[in-house]
C-alpha cells in the first residue's frame, strides 16, 4: 500500500495494510479489544530508512513516519517540533482560564452582589425627615376682600392640598416631567444609571428623573451631585412609592419645586406669575408653570431673551401635546389655546406703614387661638408654630375702613404735630381699633406712625390707663348686679350722688378721696349727669356701693384683663392698663346687648399641617343682662349729646343724624387721652399716649399742639381722640340707624334729664317721657366718713393711702405691660 492509500485508509477509518515485508504473524488481524490497545500503545523504535524504489515505506512503522513527516514540515527537526508544542500550551491556558462557564459564573456572582447591596440599602435606608429648609413656608396675610396684604417669612412658600389644584393643572406637570408617573414604580433605572455614570465621569447633572425622584431630592436630600446621593434618591423613591400614594408624592412635588421669582411651591408661583391662587389656575397657565421647572430663570417671560421665550413656548406646546396623547386634554380644546403671558413681577408688600402692626397683632391672636383650641400647649409653643410658617391668614380688615382710619388720624392729629416747633409734639402716639359689634370683626386698626419707625403697636399696647372710659364698666356692674347705694336705694340713671371733689368714699376699708377734673365741685347730681361730666367722686362711691370685686368681675366678663388687679376704690378711675383693642371689645359687648364680643383681627387661618384648626367664634355667650347693657348704652348717649364729647361728636358737621354712644377719658397727669364710642353698627376706640421719643418712658401730653386747642395745651378725650373718632365713623357709617334698646332709663329714652335738685322719693315708675316719677330715687350720699371710718393701718404699697386724693403719678405704667420678649409681636405690646 502506498502512502496515498494509507492516508485514504486512515480517513475512511480503516486499518492500514501491513507492509509486504512483515511476517504473517503481524499481519493477522487483532481482536477488537486488542486492536485498540495496539493502536494506543507506543511502538518500538524504528530505524530510519528511505523508501525503496517502489515507494514503499521504509521499515520502522507509523511512529517513524510521523517523525519523518514532522521533520520535513518543521524544517528544523526536533527543535521545531518542541516549538510547536509550546504555542499550543499557551493557547490552552487562556482557554482554561476564560471558559464560558467561568465568565457566566463571574457575571452571576457580580449581579448577586449588586442586588444584595441594593437590598441591604433598601432595608437599611429609612425615609428620612424632610429638610428643614424644604419645610420653611411664609405666612400669607390677606385683607377681607382676598387681596394680599403681605407675606412674612424667609421662604416664599405656601403649601396647598392637592385637592385645591385643578386636576387638569396637575396633569400639566405630569405631562411635562413624567408621563408614566401614575404607573411607574417611582424610579427611572436607566436614567439613574446614566446619571451615576455621568457623575463618575465628571459630566455633571443629567435629566431623566421621575417626579418621585425629583420630590425626594427636593424634600429629603440635597442638590449635590454625588453617587451616594443618587443611590439614596433611588432607594427612598422606591420606598416612598410603595408606602405613599401618588397624590401624596405629586402634592409634595408641586409644593417643593422652585418656579423662579423667589416662589417655592405652586401657590406662590400662581401668585407670582398670574396673581391668582392655585385653585384658580387654568390649563394654559398650569402648562406654563410646568414648563418653568426645566429652567425657571431662563423661562421667566419678564426677563427671558428671545431664545428663552422661544424655548419656553416650545416647552409649553410640548406639555399640552403630551396631555392630548395621554387623553387628558381634548384635541379641539388644545387647538384653541393660546400662550398665557405672565404678568410683570410685583414686589411683595413689606412691613411698612400699618402692615407690620397688622401682621404682628395677627400672629399674637393666632398663637392664642392655637392654645385655646388645644393645638399648642402654651403660648411659646404656639408662637413657634406660627413662626414655622405655612399659614394662610385672612384678616377682617376692610381696606376702605382701614384707609379711612389712617386718613382721619393724619388729618385730625399728625398733620398738626410739629416736633421742631414743640418738642412735646414728638411724644404723641396714637392708636385706634374699629370693630363690628355684630360679628366681632376688627375692620380697621391704627398702630402708630409706621411699624418700621415705631414698632410698638399703639392699638394693642396695654401699658396706659384707660381713665374714665372705665366708668361705663362700673355702671354696667351696678345695673347687672342690681346694686344699691349706701342708703339701700337702687342705682339707676336718675339716682343722686354727691359730686363734691375730693369727697372721701363711704363704706370702704381703704380710704380714697379722688379729685374731679380741675378740682370742680358739682354737688348733688344724677348718675346720668355724673357720666356726662365724668365726675370721679361719684363713680368712686358707686364702685364701693357695687363692690369692687364685682366691678372687676364684670370688667373681666366684658373683655378687660383684670388678672392680679386688687379690688380697691382707686381702680374706679381706670388706673389699670388697657388697650384700644380691649376697650373696643368692652364697648362692643355693650353695643351687642351684653353678648360677649372678643375683637377678632383674623377671619380665618388655615395650614395644611393642621387641617382641624378652626378660629374661635368672636361672638360668645351673654355675660351681662341685656337690659343692663342697653341701659348703659342709653346713658352713654348723653355723654355725646350733653357731655364731654358734645363739641367734637354731637356738633360735628359730618354727622347726619347717626345715633352715638360713647365716653371720653383723660388719665392722671394727662399721659393718655381716650374716646371710645359706637353707633349701632360700629365701635371704635381711639387712644393718645404720651411716650418719650428717645426712651419710651410715659410722659404727659400737656403742651402738645399748644395754640391749636387750648392755651394750656392739655389733651382731653373730647379733643383729638373724639375728633379722630368722628371723622372716621361719620365718614364710613353714613347710614342712619337707631339703637334697639330694652330699657326705660338713660338719655336715649328720656327727653330731658331729671332735675338734680328734685326731692328724693321712692323708686320711680319708668316711662319714655319724663314725668314727676322720674325724680331721683335716693338721698345724695353726702355724709362724710366719721373718724372711726378712717383706716388706721398702713396700706400696702399696691393700695392707695387713706389720705390720697389722686392716684399716684408715675412715669411707670400702672399695670404690667405685656412681656417685651414676646416672640410674635416683637414689641411685646
Amino acid at each position: 500500500m502506498g502512502r496515498a492509500d494509507e492516508r485514504r485508509a486512515r480517513q475512511s477509518g480503516g486499518r492500514r495494510a501491513a507492509p509486504k515485508n512483515r511476517s504473517p504473524r503481524r499481519e493477522a488481524p487483532p481482536s477488537h479489544g486488542a486492536s485498540r490497545s495496539a493502536v494506543e500503545a507506543p511502538e518500538a523504535p524504528e530505524t530510519t530508512e528511505t523508501p525503496d524504489a517502489a515507494g514503499a515505506p521504509a521499515p520502522g512503522g507509523r511512529a517513524a513516519a510521523r517523525r519523518a513527516a514532522a521533520g520535513k514540515k518543521g524544517g528544523r527537526g526536533v527543535k521545531a517540533a518542541k516549538g510547536g508544542r509550546g504555542g499550543k500550551k499557551d493557547k490552552s491556558l487562556i482557554r482554561r482560564i476564560f471558559t464560558w462557564k467561568k465568565i457566566l459564573g463571574a457575571f452571576l456572582l457580580m449581579t448577586t452582589a449588586v442586588v444584595g447591596a441594593l437590598v441591604w440599602l433598601y432595608v437599611s435606608t429609612p425615609i428620612p425627615a424632610g429638610n428643614p429648609d424644604a419645610k420653611l413656608q411664609s405666612n400669607v396675610y390677606k385683607y377681607a376682600d382676598g387681596s394680599i396684604a403681605t407675606r412674612d417669612g424667609d421662604v416664599n412658600r405656601e403649601n396647598v392640598d392637592l385637592a385645591k389644584v385643578p386636576k387638569a393643572v396637575q396633569h400639566t406637570f405630569v405631562a411635562a416631567e413624567n408621563k408614566t408617573f401614575y404607573n411607574d414604580s417611582g424610579v427611572d433605572l436607566k436614567g439613574t444609571t446614566r446619571g451615576i455614570l455621568n457623575t463618575l465621569m465628571g459630566k455633571g447633572a443629567q435629566g431623566g428623573s421621575t417626579i418621585t425622584q425629583q420630590y425626594v431630592k427636593n424634600y429629603y436630600l440635597s442638590q449635590e451631585q454625588t453617587v451616594t446621593r443618587k443611590l439614596k434618591e433611588l432607594i427612598i423613591s422606591l420606598k416612598l412609592d410603595r408606602e405613599k400614594g401618588k397624590d401624596y408624592i405629586l402634592a409634595g412635588y408641586l409644593n417643593t419645586s422652585y418656579y423662579g421669582r423667589g416662589a417655592y411651591g405652586i401657590q406662590a408661583a400662581a401668585q407670582a406669575y398670574y396673581r391668582v391662587d392655585a385653585d384658580e389656575l387654568n390649563v394654559q397657565q398650569g402648562a406654563y408653570l410646568a414648563a418653568l421647572l426645566q429652567a425657571p430663570s431662563q423661562y421667566d417671560w419678564a426677563v427671558a431673551t428671545d431664545t428663552g421665550k422661544r424655548l419656553v413656548k416650545n416647552r409649553w406646546n410640548y406639555v399640552l401635546d403630551n396631555m392630548v396623547k395621554q387623553k387628558w386634554l381634548d384635541k379641539s380644546e388644545r387647538e384653541k389655546m393660546t400662550f398665557p403671558e405672565p404678568l410683570a413681577p410685583k414686589a411683595a408688600p413689606g412691613q411698612e406703614g400699618q402692615t407690620g402692626y397688622l401682621v404682628y397683632a395677627a400672629n399674637v391672636e393666632l398663637a392664642k387661638q392655637l392654645v385655646a383650641t388645644g393645638i399648642a400647649s402654651d403660648f411659646e409653643s404656639a408662637a413657634a408654630l406660627v413662626k414655622k410658617g405655612g399659614w394662610n391668614i385672612e384678616l377682617n380688615i376692610d381696606k376702605k375702613k382701614q384707609k379711612a382710619l389712617e386718613t382721619a388720624v393724619k388729618e385730625q392729629l399728625t398733620s398738626k404735630l410739629d416736633p421742631k416747633k414743640r418738642p412735646v409734639d414728638g411724644d404723641v402716639q396714637a392708636g385706634a381699633v374699629s370693630v363690628d359689634p355684630k360679628t366681632g370683626a376688627v375692620v380697621a386698626m391704627y398702630g402708630g406712625k409706621g411699624y418700621t419707625e415705631h414698632y410698638v403697636n399703639n392699638a394693642t399696647r396695654t401699658d396706659y390707663q384707660p381713665a374714665s372710659t372705665f366708668k361705663p364698666v362700673i355702671l354696667a356692674a351696678a345695673f347687672d348686679e342690681n346694686a344699691k347705694t349706701q342708703d339701700g336705694d337702687d342705682i339707676t340713671a336718675n339716682t343722686l350722688y354727691d359730686g363734691t371733689s375730693k369727697r372721701p368714699v363711704v363704706g370702704s376699708d381703704i380710704g380714697f378721696a379722688p379729685e374731679n377734673e380741675d378740682d370742680q365741685d358739682y354737688g348733688d347730681v344724677t348718675v346720668q349727669t355724673a357720666l356726662n361730666k365724668s365726675i370721679n367722686s361719684v363713680f368712686a362711691q358707686m364702685g364701693v356701693d357695687v363692690g369692687m370685686d364685682k366691678v372687676l368681675k364684670v370688667a373681666k366678663d366684658l373683655g378687660m384683663d383684670t388678672k392680679d388687679l386688687k379690688p380697691v376704690p382707686a381702680q374706679t378711675l381706670g388706673t389699670m392698663g388697657a388697650s384700644p383693642l380691649q376697650m373696643a371689645g368692652v364697648y362692643a359687648t355693650l353695643d351687642n346687648h351684653g353678648k360677649k364680643v372678643t375683637p377678632a383681627l383674623i377671619k380665618s387661618a388655615t395650614n395644611s399641617d393642621y387641617p382641624s384648626f378652626k378660629h374661635t367664634d368672636p361672638i360668645g355667650e351673654q355675660v351681662i343682662d341685656r337690659e343692663a347693657a342697653d341701659s348703659v348704652t342709653s346713658v352713654l348717649t348723653g355723654v355725646v349729646d350733653d357731655g364731654t364729647a358734645k363739641k367734637s361728636v354731637r356738633d360735628n358737621p359730618l354727622r347726619k343724624g347717626q345715633k352715638v354712644a360713647g365716653k371720653t377719658g383723660t388719665s392722671d397727669s394727662n399721659k393718655s387721652a381716650w374716646f371710645t364710642g359706637y353707633t349701632p353698627d360700629l365701635v371704635t376706640s381711639v387712644g393718645l399716649f404720651g411716650e418719650k421719643a428717645k426712651t419710651g418712658a410715659q410722659v404727659t401730653l400737656t403742651g402738645a399742639t399748644t395754640g391749636l386747642t387750648t392755651v394750656e395745651g392739655r389733651i382731653n378725650g373730647g379733643g383729638f381722640p373724639a375728633q379722630i373718632w368722628a371723622a372716621y365713623t361719620f365718614g364710613v357709617s353714613t347710614k342712619v340707624t337707631k339703637f334697639d334698646l330694652e330699657t326705660k332709663q338713660g338719655a336715649a329714652v328720656q327727653t330731658a334729664s331729671p332735675s338734680p335738685t328734685a326731692s328724693p322719693s321712692s323708686s320711680p315708675s319708668p316711662s319714655d317721657t319724663p314725668t314727676a316719677t322720674n325724680t331721683p330715687t335716693s338721698k345724695p350720699t353726702t355724709a362724710q366718713p366719721s373718724p372711726n371710718n378712717t383706716p388706721t393701718s398702713t396700706p400696702s404699697p399696691n393700695e392707695p393711702t387713706g389720705g390720697a386724693t389722686t392716684p399716684p403719678a408715675s412715669d411707670e405704667p400702672t399695670a404690667d405691660p405685656t412681656d417685651p420678649t414676646d416672640p410674635l409681636s416683637g414689641s411685646g405690646q
